[in-house]
This record gives structure tokens, sequence and C-alpha cells, in this order.
């Protein structure tokens, strides 16, 4: 018998003693402490299954607290992104250490950010927006950017081509980005990235 087969069943029956004793005191009607020993099967049955499961009760506490933030879970290099209520996946990443929320659209080319997160993050913009690029709202004028370093969660990319617009709409991480990876797709209500 190993040590964990016998101390599953000292506690076993530690269990049993403390329940049948409680109950042995007790002067009550049959059905009543038939109740009192369900409730203590049960207590002590939960006891037992969290004990059991320890290890993955800090998985358990990682997806509750990504599914009431939207925060990605990292599992080694890999990261699982919750999908929002509006139904899209975003992601809280950095440019040149500048937070950044994107929304990641694998209907998009190229990542584009806005010229003031460009500002703000310290981005080397084209000195004009001389490029036409079609979207999902129509055709804007972008400018090419060069990003020193862009990081999601535990992904890093170094000297990484942007879009730049003016308009102040939303930063999108695109193909140019999901294409690095070695693996990326969704998983029921999960964006899972594989560096």
């Amino acid at each position: 018998m190993t040590n964990d087969i016998m101390l599953g069943s000292v506690y076993i029956v530690m269990a049993l003693m403390l329940v049948l004793s409680a109950l042995m005191v007790r002067r009550e009607p049959i059905a009543k402490l038939a109740t009192y020993a369900l409730a203590w099967i049960a207590i002590f049955g939960a006891g037992f299954v969290l004990f059991t499961f320890r290890d993955n009760l800090g998985w358990v506490w990682q997806r509750v607290k990504s599914e009431a933030t939207g925060e990605p879970v990292a599992t080694g290099k890999e990261i699982r992104i919750p999908m929002a209520i509006d139904g899209h996946f975003w992601v809280e990443a950095s440019i040149n250490g500048e937070p950044v929320k994107f929304l990641i659209d694998s209907g998009a080319t190229m990542t584009t950010i806005d010229l003031a997160t460009a500002r703000r993050a310290g981005v080397s913009v084209a000195s004009q927006a001389n490029q036409v690029v079609r979207t999902g709202n129509g055709f804007v004028r972008v400018a090419s950017g060069r990003v020193e370093q862009l990081e999601v969660g535990t992904i890093q990319r170094e000297n990484f081509g942007v879009h730049v617009t003016a308009t102040d709409d939303l930063n999108v991480l695109g193909m140019n980005f999901l294409s690095t990876l070695n693996r990326w797709g969704v998983e029921g209500r999960w964006l899972v990235l594989s560096p």
C-alpha cells in the first residue's frame, strides 16, 4: 500500500468515525440521524474532492478571473483570450512598453494603430498617410510605421510593421501578427495563441 492510498484511507476512516460518534451521542429519530449523516458525508466528500484537486484550483481561479475581467490566461507560452460580451476577442498588449488595447481581427491584413497611440508609444511613422486601405468601415488613409517591440502576453515581436491611421477608431491586431504564430485558433469561447 502506497503512502497516498494509506493517507486517503486514514482520512476516510477518521471522517466516518467523526460522523458516527457525533450521531451516536444524539438521541434523535432515525430519519433525522440519516439526514445528519448525509450532510456530514457531503461535507467530507466536498473536502476530499477539494483536497484531491488542490493543484488544479489555481487554474480554475485563473479561468474564473479571466471570464470576469477579460484578462488572458497564460499556460506556459500559450495564451488563451476569452471572448468578450460583444463577441470579439480583445487583448491588452504593449507597444514599446506602452499599454494598448487591441481588437484581434483575422480579417485585417495589417496590424493598425491610431496616430495618438503611435505618438504615445514613440512609433516611427512615415511622414504621410499615402496608402489607402479598405476596411469593414470603408476606405481609410494610412501611413506605414515600425514598432520596436510589440508584446502580447508572453509573445514578443520586434521591428514589427504596422499601419497608422489618423482616425481614433480602434487598434487592430491583424494577420501580419497572427501569421507569425506557430498556431492560433478559436476553441469554444477562447482564442488560443501559441508562439
